[in-house]
Formats: C-alpha cells, sequence, structure tokens
C-alpha cells in the first residue's frame, strides 16, 4: 500500500497551476502498477482515484461512469481496441534506447523501435487499457531539423 498522501506529493499547488493526466481505465490497480513500473513513478494514492507521481507530473487514474452534478451528460471510458485515437501521452526522455531498454525488460510492449524521424528518436507503446503514449528524444529539432510534413498534410 502507498504511504499516506501529503501535500508534498500530491497534485496540489500552492499558487498558480500544474498539469495532470487523467486515464480513465478498467482496472486501477493494474494500470497504477504499470505507470509506476515502467516509468519509475511515486504511488501518491492506491485508488479513488488513483494518482501516480511520475517526475514533474502525475497521472490520475479511475473507472469509467456515468454523468455527475459537475459533468452532466458526460460519460467516461476506457478506450475501445482498435486503431483510432484521440489523443496520446507524450513523454520526453533523455536517452530513448536505455529507456526502450529498461521498460522493455519491465514488460512494456512497443509498437515498434525507436525510430530516426529526424527532428527526433521516437517510439510508441500502449498501456493496459490501451492508451498510446509516444516516448520521443529530441535531437535534430535541437539544431533547428525538423520532421517532414505528413504527406496528406497540404504543406
Amino acid at each position: 500500500m502507498a504511504t499516506p498522501a501529503t501535500h508534498d506529493n500530491l497534485p496540489a499547488p500552492v499558487e498558480g497551476l500544474i498539469l495532470t493526466h487523467f486515464l480513465t481505465v478498467r482496472d486501477v490497480a493494474t494500470s497504477r502498477d504499470f505507470y509506476a513500473g515502467v516509468f519509475g513513478g511515486e504511488v501518491v494514492l492506491d485508488e479513488n482515484p488513483g494518482i501516480v507521481k511520475i517526475a514533474n507530473s502525475w497521472i490520475i487514474m479511475n473507472p469509467g461512469g456515468g454523468p455527475t452534478p459537475d459533468k452532466p451528460d458526460i460519460s467516461l471510458a476506457a478506450p475501445q481496441p482498435g486503431g483510432t485515437v484521440s489523443s496520446f501521452l507524450n513523454v520526453r526522455v533523455a536517452d530513448i534506447a536505455a529507456f526502450y531498454a529498461q521498460a522493455t525488460a519491465k514488460g512494456a510492449e512497443f509498437l515498434t523501435e525507436p525510430l530516426d524521424r529526424k527532428a527526433e528518436l521516437r517510439c510508441y507503446m500502449r498501456d493496459p487499457d490501451g492508451y498510446l503514449i509516444e516516448i520521443g528524444q529530441a535531437t535534430g529539432m535541437l539544431e533547428g531539423v525538423f520532421a517532414d510534413p505528413p504527406a496528406d498534410s497540404g504543406q
């Protein structure tokens, strides 16, 4: 079980704001363990909601559900299987080869090995609920070299 949450490890700013990412998950314990294990995160709260602090960010996870008074007509559900996504988590690392090796050793499954995209090296993985996660390392963009636009972008 996680240690009791304190103000220092909860996503609760004293001033200004912080940005967290909320995931609707099928099983909080499975997702919590994935994010804590693969990304070396700190479990801040086990459930209701599950919260994992990773570097300078937090992943908040809870099961789906129907509308609530503060979000009428909105239901939350984990992603459905398939290839279409509307958003994804973008993780930037200093050494993608090291991260890829460590995450693979911990059981993470990637869609491909890291590929050179001119501006960056990047690859993608999925979490236990199917959320897409991009892992990237800035390379060429640090020197003004950027990726080519997609072929169908009209640019």
